[in-house]
């Protein structure tokens, strides 16, 4: 039966919807909300283009070549976050006073009449390529999910209704999760963000190669904890070696001071 295509793109398009909200809510939070926004709507709006112009062709787009660039790109964002977050946890890097430097930026762009949401060229291209390929794999999902019953033009139908609930039950889980998550200390929530990307851009590069992840997608929260554990290392480590420096530092000046 046609409706049958319904639950199949509701359920497989919530997971896609999720993993590009997860982005957009990382970028709107630690960059700004007109770049993640933007970005999102350019993303979706790439997206829309693409389905009218190429319809069911869309199938024959070359997926995982996307996948496995996109990936890496994100791979070396993220691992940019990651090391700085690393240095500032370790001590290597002093820690940001989000406060004080919100508060020094706004008073420069107010004393100069801007607005001190600048558009940001990172954050926008980053919610620009989470939007454009999980949309272009839920596009993969609805047509898949209709060609599967017998009244094709029917089950698309069905199919595409199954996907906008999956996005309108996002959206509003977005609006109820963004609250708690501003509460997050900023450097925190930098390093969640660099984890996040960073897992994201694993997954999909290694999918473009044909890797088969156990447990499908659900295994981005393992690469997620094996990368945070990781970091968590790489800091402890660093702040033994700049305790162990800064003591012999100590003890050389106090022993040039007793000569």
């Amino acid at each position: 039966m046609a409706w049958a295509s319904f639950f199949p793109s509701f359920v497989a398009s919530i997971v896609e919807f999720v993993e590009a909200l997860t982005i957009v809510l990382a970028v709107g939070m630690t960059i700004n909300w007109k770049s993640s926004l933007w970005g999102a709507v350019a993303g979706a709006g790439a997206l829309s283009v693409i389905i009218a112009i190429f319809g069911a062709a869309i199938l024959q787009i070359p997926i995982d070549i996307l996948r496995f660039v996109i990936g890496v790109i994100l791979i070396l964002f993220g691992l940019q976050w990651l090391k700085k977050s690393i240095l500032r946890y370790s001590g290597h890097k002093a820690l940001h006073d989000e406060e004080e430097i919100y508060k020094r930026e706004v008073e420069e762009l107010k004393s100069r009449g801007e607005n001190h949401t600048k558009f940001n060229k990172f954050g926008f291209i980053t919610s620009f390529k989470g939007v454009l390929l999980e949309g272009l794999e839920v596009a993969f999902i609805v047509i898949s999910s209709a060609a599967a019953v017998k009244t094709a033009s029917t089950g698309l139908v069905y199919a595409v209704l199954g996907a906008a609930a999956a996005f309108v039950l996002v959206v509003v889980l977005g609006a109820i999760v963004h609250k708690p998550l501003t509460l997050i200390p900023e450097n925190t929530l930098k390093f969640a963000v660099g984890v996040i990307i960073t897992s994201f851009g694993t997954f999909w590069s290694g999918e473009g190669l044909h890797v088969n992840w156990p447990l499908s997608d659900f295994f981005i929260i393992i690469l997620a904890a094996f990368y945070l554990a990781v970091s968590l290392g790489i800091i402890a480590m660093l702040k033994s070696r700049k305790a162990a420096q800064e003591k012999e530092t100590e003890d050389i000046s106090e022993t040039e001071g007793e000569k």
